[in-house]
């Protein structure tokens, strides 16, 4: 089953109430909630306060992307405020399995992220200890950006490293509907898309159309 992950950062932050029962209208399987910490990407966004808040006003399990450094110093509160899920950066961890086992210790699971110029071999020797690799398919720290056609290649050779494991392969960044079915072709479980959602007249039909292209 193909998972649609609208990404909050595209949401209008002054009604997110209202933003996240239109995309859970539309079906989402999941809500993506981008964390930027000004360091790790030129950018801030928000903290647990956000996340406890959706999780009182959603029952979509929510997948946390800490785009920050030392993430396992904040891996506790996100888990905590309702995170279901918490991915964190290849690049940021230099104790990477020690901090997915950190993660899964919490109740979570844990997911790695890769940005574009970082190769899947950095997932070799914490295969087992994944539940969610996540494929940048932009650099990250800002919405509304470009897909980055190497991704494809990409979400193929990290498809071909898990092998048989029940791991999930999402991709985020610059995610359209003229993308979906090549991304599920390359292997993809779950699409995340922000402006392409939260940037539509009707995100909940917006979610429709994703998946539908996704499963032509």
């Amino acid at each position: 089953m193909i998972r649609i992950a609208p990404s909050i950062l595209s949401a209008d932050f002054a009604a997110l109430g209202q933003d996240v029962a239109r995309v859970e209208a539309g079906g989402a399987d999941q809500l993506h909630v981008d964390v930027m910490d000004g360091r790790f990407v030129p950018n801030l966004t928000v903290g647990p306060v956000v996340v406890a808040a959706l999780r009182k006003r959603t029952r979509l399990p929510l997948d946390v992307h800490l785009m920050i450094v030392e993430p396992e110093r904040y891996i506790p509160e996100f888990v905590a405020a309702g995170s279901d899920m918490v991915t964190v950066h290849a690049e940021a961890c230099p104790h990477l399995a020690r901090t997915l086992a950190q993660i899964r210790e919490l109740g979570a699971r844990a997911g790695v992220a890769l940005n574009p110029s970082t190769p899947p071999s950095a997932l070799e020797y914490v295969l087992d200890d994944l539940d969610l690799v996540l494929v940048m398919s932009v650099n990250p720290g800002f919405g509304g950006q470009s897909f980055i056609p190497g991704a494809h290649r990409k979400i193929r050779e990290v498809r071909a490293l898990l092998g048989a494991r029940p791991v999930e392969v999402s991709v985020d960044g610059g995610v359209k509907a003229d993308l979906a079915r090549s991304l599920v072709e390359d292997g993809a479980t779950t699409l995340v898309a922000g402006s392409a959602i939260f940037g539509a007249a009707d995100p909940a039909e917006a979610v429709r159309a994703l998946r539908r292209a996704a499963a032509a």
